[in-house]
């Protein structure tokens, strides 16, 4: 995989967030309330079910998770809702600010650290110590150089016992197929420039890698891991007009779909490629 966004500044990568962390307008009740909060996470896994399989939080009751990429921290929530001691990491501070904030309305800041970072060089900001798992959902694919994050990772944060679970974008998926056709207009030699821009709600995102599934394990294993669990899984069906409205109104073809139809395409064609694995 060629490090295309490589000399891309990780302040751009920064600001990016910082003008809209993810998941930010997920509510319309005021930031900060346990409403927005509460509604925050119900959207999130109603359109992301599959996060919670991919997670287990259960699983880490009374274990040392380290989390690279909290964003406004809903997955950060749940680990340490579940009983797990959690330092989260993130590069917005704005995003950060949310998730302290979220941590304070639910009790939960005494189970959780908030460290504002770049994942490239994060010995810089947490010392060094092995952590049951290190978790990443949907992040490491926006840093200029994502191999060099599990390369820390495997370094400096892993033991034998260590599991590490990572999302990233799948390339063979049908979303990269729609900004094929919809953004690049066909023209395959621009379409990585095309995926980056529109890989988020936000458009113009400075970065995003995607990997076909070899890849996405070739990544990991270089990093000195042995992939455990590769699955593919989640496309979007809505119509983006009535979801920004907070209306659930699928697009053709998925609106007539049945649901073992619909399962089957996206665990061939989803956008989110979910690798487990633990260090060699």
């Amino acid at each position: 995989m060629s490090s295309r966004f490589a000399e891309v500044p990780i302040a751009r990568v920064r600001d990016y967030w910082d003008r809209r962390p993810c998941n930010i307008r997920h509510s319309p009740a005021p930031v900060g309330t346990r409403q927005y909060f509460d509604e925050v996470e119900a959207r999130k896994y109603l359109v992301e079910p599959h996060i919670r399989a991919f997670a287990e939080f259960p699983r880490w009751a009374g274990a040392r998770v380290l989390e690279i990429g909290c964003g406004i921290g809903t997955d950060t929530m749940n680990f340490a809702r579940a009983g797990a001691l959690v330092t989260a990491v993130d590069l917005s501070p704005k995003s950060l600010a949310v998730a302290r904030q979220r941590a304070d309305v639910f009790g939960l800041s005494d189970r959780i650290r908030f460290v504002e970072a770049n994942a490239e060089r994060l010995r810089e900001y947490v010392e060094p110590a092995a952590y049951d798992l290190v978790y990443s959902f949907g992040v490491i694919h926006h840093s200029p150089r994502p191999e060099a994050i599990l390369d820390h990772v495997r370094e400096h944060f892993v033991g034998p016992h260590s599991t590490l679970k990572i999302m990233v974008y799948h390339r063979h998926s049908w979303k990269v197929l729609g900004i094929l056709f919809r953004e690049a207009h066909g023209a395959w030699w621009r379409l990585d420039e095309a995926i980056a821009a529109n890989s988020e709600a936000q458009t113009g995102c400075p970065i995003t890698y995607t990997y076909s599934r070899r890849e996405g394990v070739e990544l990991v294993r270089r990093a000195g891991f042995d992939v455990t669990g590769v699955a593919v899984d989640h496309i979007f069906p809505y119509r983006i007009e009535d979801y920004v409205e907070y209306r659930y109104e699928k697009v053709a073809p998925f609106r007539w779909l049945p649901s073992g139809a619909m399962r089957a395409l996206e665990r061939r064609f989803g956008w989110h490629l979910c690798l487990t694995a633990s260090p060699r």
